[in-house]
């Protein structure tokens, strides 16, 4: 019978997607740096049909700032940033800030040796809307902003399995909801409207489901992978554009994204070089899905806990 590899002799940095469900311990830290390159190769029809687009490049970065204030209770700040490179001749004109999540991890279960009873948490997040969205004066690309209050209420579960030859596979099952108001809108957007718009959109609501595995080749190699799930409710815009020259009156206009559907793959390569320090690389691929785009992002990372 193969040696058991004890959790002590476990390093872990994380899968690409799939936050952790174990809070930080009271006094702790945790930074967490992401840069990617969002790449569009497509665009899935409202049948699941997969139609070729132009080239385009989304770099950007995400960075989960945390901090355990008491063992069970885990505060967290999400700023992002972001530069986009496009083919279209719209390159965003620097380096431009997109909107911050906070959020607030409560421990409601603790893993235990022998225990079928996972470690999960109820994780409740606010986005506040800081970044760029409308009145874009002629410049879409590099706005990363929706205009938008959202909260989102997630519950994660993390749990240690072992393989017959010893090594641990941790998995993580998270799932999450997001509610969001709505936003005022003035010409140019990220919501598709144009020069002399004034009007709001109504985001609609989100669900993501999110499955991830990690195995521990070694104790400092890990190959993980997420499959991640998400549906997005429709989004309407609404509002009038100023009259012209041929117009007596504003026309008043109504505009529905329909809803959406994608499913992402992400495999990654894990090195750790102690149980507080590690990186990750990979990419998230959009492997199918309904009336959105599809893209390949490469995306690298590193955790430290202190």
């Amino acid at each position: 019978m193969a040696l058991r590899e004890s959790l002590d002799d476990a390093w872990w940095t994380g899968p690409l997607l799939a936050p952790n469900a174990a809070t930080l311990p009271q006094g702790h830290w945790l930074l967490e740096p992401y840069v990617y390159d969002v790449m569009p190769y497509g665009h899935f029809d409202s049948n699941g049909t997969l139609r070729s687009t132009g080239a385009a490049h989304d770099i950007g970065s995400q960075s989960y700032i945390e901090y355990g204030l008491v063992d069970r209770v885990t505060l967290g700040l999400i700023p992002r940033l972001g530069l986009r490179e496009s083919s279209a001749g719209q390159d965003s004109s620097g380096l431009t800030v997109g909107d911050t999540t906070l959020q607030s991890a409560f421990g409601l279960t603790q893993f235990r040796l022998g225990s079928w009873i996972p470690a999960t948490s109820l994780v409740i997040g606010e986005t506040f809307p800081t970044g760029k969205y409308d009145r874009l004066d002629g410049r879409t690309d590099g706005a990363l902003g929706s205009g938008a209050y959202s909260t989102t209420v997630s519950l994660y579960s993390q749990t240690y399995l072992w393989m017959p030859n010893g090594r641990i596979l941790r998995g993580r099952l998270d799932v999450s909801y997001q509610v969001s108001r709505w936003a005022s809108v003035r010409g140019l957007s990220v919501y598709g409207t144009s020069g002399g718009f004034n009007g709001s959109a109504h985001p609609g609501s989100s669900f993501v489901g999110d499955l991830a595995f990690e195995y521990s080749v070694t104790q400092e190699w890990v190959v993980a992978t997420d499959v991640n799930w998400e549906h997005d409710s429709n989004t309407r815009v609404e509002g009038g554009y100023m009259p012209n020259m041929t117009s007596a009156s504003p026309p008043y206009v109504v505009q529905d994204s329909g809803s959406d559907d994608l499913l992402y793959l992400a495999p990654a390569i894990e090195y750790n070089w102690s149980a507080r320090m590690g990186v990750i690389a990979g990419a998230r691929v959009a492997a199918a899905g309904r009336n959105v785009s599809a893209t390949v992002t490469p995306v690298a990372a590193i955790n430290m806990v202190f």
